[in-house]
């Protein structure tokens, strides 16, 4: 039986076949799983599967290693396959490439025309796939998403039964050590591997990332400690992060590495509280769905973005930053693209917290009314509303916005978020608590400062402003080799002009258009 995971993709896949869909493409790198969603179609289809690449030509799947020279390049397979009058799949790997030549993208439409009478179908895969437009308008695209958790659990289970036997804990010390660790190994290898909870703690790590990425990083854990546990979660988790930040879309924050902390903002922590609620089985058992997310809007350095992970830290869970601005490809159709992998990933790893930080550059690509960038940006707005909507994963979005202006108004109706609150420079309490938390993170007794004095200096002062004072006023300390003092501290807020001062007229309109409309953080 496949694996839950590809059982829609695998219902898809047959009914596209069964339609006479001539060509289909799955824009992936996962070979190994797309050779499991083809035998499984094409068993049940009761279809023959035919593999081709440039390097071994046109082969049956089930034939192994073999090759056929005479189909080696991509012309001759082409010409091959608009001769044959079987009903079969081929499986076309890598042929993106080799479209741009004339001849090639030729032949495949006329392949294509023939197949569209038939039950035969041509799959395409490679990443990325860049087809001529003639032929992007006969193809279908099918999404082959991200391993669910079934799929990991077969491959760590087939892991764990091939490798657990073969290695042993890595020897410490002597060969005397090394060999009673070894039979020691042996005769208790059957009974080694992670109990349930520290299997969920794995399985939950892994999710996000491909199979074969979740299979190299389970292996290395294996094949170094001889054994799977709770351990290992910090290992899969840091090879998580990078392959997140190698896609260049998203930054991932394991909820271990969250020691945010957050000075006031009580409403915004009130209401967390409350919408925690949404996430119950007591709220699942009586049709509630859980919150969708919320707007922080406001001034600029004030803690925004500190606010969304304070929140993944308050909530237990992990935390994906999307930077708006590194959607925008110069390629057509890649931001839209971006987008949906972006969103994918999100999914992937629900329940998460997904930041999406200054938003209105996603929203305003272009100067906002969508024609200096054809349409882009209404296309991605109205992408976001339509999944913010109707998205069914566990994804609680947080968006952070400085300038209001440039928001569409939908964006700001009541029902889009759950809440929308506006963040203004911290008053003299949260600014108490800003300088505390500053001081005691870089090793300094606030009580050796006369607090009350330093909050009346940085009155119109942003929390982001307060950070680099407590920073540069070290950094003079450390220089004079003095201790940290008031004066110090003083001095240089002195040298500072807020953020209050140089933009007054912006963060005045921003309180005007807040005032009524949008819930105060304090």
């Amino acid at each position: 039986f496949p694996p839950m995971a590809l059982s829609t993709t695998i219902h898809d896949l047959r009914t596209l076949i069964r339609s006479s869909h001539p060509l289909v493409v799955i824009e992936t790198v996962e070979e190994e799983r797309v050779l499991a969603l083809l035998q499984s179609v094409t068993a049940q289809e009761r279809m023959p599967l035919f593999e081709w690449s440039v390097t071994r030509g046109l082969t049956r799947a089930e034939e192994g290693q073999t090759l056929s020279k005479l189909t080696a390049t991509p012309l001759a397979v082409l010409q091959h396959l608009h001769g044959l009058t079987v009903d079969a799949v081929f499986w076309l790997k890598d042929l993106g490439p080799h479209l741009q030549d004339a001849a090639v993208c030729r032949q495949l439409r006329e392949v294509a025309a023939i197949y569209s009478r038939t039950r035969a179908t041509c799959i395409l895969t490679g990443q990325p796939i860049t087809l001529p437009l003639d032929l992007d308008k006969i193809a279908v695209r099918l999404d082959l998403k991200l391993p669910a958790r079934h799929e990991l659990q077969s491959m760590l289970q087939g892991l764990l039964q091939s490798l657990g036997p073969r290695f042993g804990p890595r020897p410490r010390s002597t060969t005397l050590v090394h060999s009673i660790l070894r039979s020691i190994s042996e005769t208790k290898a059957a009974e080694r591997g992670p109990s349930s909870e520290e299997s969920d703690a794995i399985l939950r790590a892994l999710h996000g990332l491909t199979l074969h990425q979740a299979r190299q990083v389970i292996a290395h854990c294996i094949v170094e400690r001889g054994t799977l546990s709770a351990e290992d979660v910090q290992t899969i988790l840091k090879r998580k992060v990078q392959a997140i930040r190698d896609g260049g879309l998203l930054e991932y924050y394991p909820l271990e590495d969250n020691r945010f902390e957050l000075g006031g903002f009580g409403n915004l922590k009130a209401w967390l509280d409350r919408a925690r609620v949404g996430f119950t089985p007591e709220a699942k058992s009586l049709n509630l769905t859980p919150p969708q997310g919320i707007m922080l809007v406001g001034v600029p350095g004030c803690g925004k973005s500190l606010a969304a992970k304070a929140i993944a830290r308050e909530w237990t869970l992990p935390l994906l930053k999307l930077d708006a601005g590194r959607l925008f490809d110069k390629f057509i159709g890649e931001s839209e693209k971006n987008f949906r992998k972006a969103i994918e990933m999100a999914e992937a790893l629900a329940p998460i917290v997904l930041w999406i930080d200054e938003i209105e550059k996603a929203m305003v690509a272009g100067g906002g009314n969508g024609e200096a960038d054809a349409g882009l940006s209404r296309r991605l707005f109205g992408a976001f509303l339509t999944w913010l909507q109707e998205k069914k994963h566990e994804v609680f979005v947080v968006a952070t916005a400085n300038d209001l202006s440039s928001l569409p108004p939908e964006l700001l109706r009541k029902g889009r978020f759950d809440e929308i609150f506006f963040v203004d420079l911290p008053d003299d309490t949260e600014r108490a608590s800003i300088w505390r938390i500053h001081l005691g993170l870089r090793k300094q007794d606030s009580a050796q400062i006369d607090l009350d004095k330093i909050v009346s200096a940085s009155d119109g002062f942003s929390g982001a402003e307060i950070e680099q004072a407590v920073v540069a006023a070290l950094y003079r300390a450390l220089h004079q080799k003095t201790p940290l003092t008031t004066d110090l501290l003083i001095e240089e807020l002195a040298h500072t002009i807020p953020l209050s001062v140089t933009r007054q007229e912006e963060i005045d309109a921003l309180r005007q258009t807040a005032h009524g409309r949008f819930v105060n953080v304090r």
